[in-house]
């Protein structure tokens, strides 16, 4: 499998000149831990997450540093810019580490492990076209267990049939993910509404190819952040 075949192609991202408010505020609101930073040009210039709002002025958590060691060391320049700094581009990770379309699944592994990373943008050149994460992996990881065949030519125009199709509309699920195997498809993403997971599970089986459609979408409540897996996923967890 390639890194096309399960990234999220929807991508969230957010500016080098928002604030970390609202940086904080569309994660929380689209349920991902970390967002890619594009500049007016759309090009990938950072990536921020959850980890750049621990150490923060606001809530108390900057690094404390005694009289001494103050003054023998002083208080680091990058560590004051991302404790107290105001705009994404000041927390932000520069020069992100990327991967491509064809990356395979040992690739992201590796490159996720190696940097100490949660999430990779995906890259067409300089053009910014996905994103994996670890729970793209995941849900790959539950479809090989099911042993559905690996992905043909077929399955990748499937699959972007179908994400055409559900991306077109409002109830679109966020965080949408869709992987097809042998005209078998996994829908994975966010739904603030049930209806929105019959509407998704019905455009999908109307796209040509499809054999059979699994619901792995999760309901949100946006008042209070508690969620619900599909009825298939508790069903698996129980039999499992």
């Amino acid at each position: 499998m390639r890194a096309h075949q399960i990234m999220t192609r929807s991508v969230i991202s957010i500016t080098p000149d928002a604030t970390i408010l609202e940086a904080a505020k569309t994660m929380l609101r689209h349920h991902v831990s970390g967002l890619p930073v594009v500049d007016a040009a759309g090009k990938l210039v950072g990536v921020v997450s959850e980890g750049d709002f621990v150490r923060r002025s606001e809530i108390g958590t900057q690094r404390k540093r005694g009289r001494w060691l103050t003054f023998l060391l002083g208080e680091s320049v990058a560590d004051y810019v991302r404790e107290h700094g105001r705009k994404v581009s000041d927390v932000m990770t520069s020069e992100p580490i990327t991967i491509t379309e064809d990356a395979t699944l040992e690739d992201i592994v590796n490159a996720m492990e190696t940097n100490d990373v949660k999430r990779l943008p995906v890259m067409r050149g300089d053009e910014l076209v996905g994103i994996v994460s670890r729970a793209n992996l995941l849900q790959a990881v539950a479809s090989l267990a099911r042993e559905i065949p690996d992905p043909t030519a077929d399955d990748d125009h499937i699959r972007r049939r179908i994400i055409q199709a559900l991306e077109k509309n409002d109830w679109s699920p966020f965080g949408l993910n869709v992987i097809v195997r042998d005209g078998i498809v996994h829908l994975s993403g966010f739904i603030i509404e049930e209806q929105s997971r019959q509407a998704a599970m019905v455009a999908a089986r109307n796209v040509a190819g499809v054999k059979q459609v699994h619901d792995h979408l999760c309901w949100v409540d946006t008042m209070s952040g508690t969620y619900l897996k599909s009825a298939e996923d508790i069903e698996m967890a129980k039999a499992g």
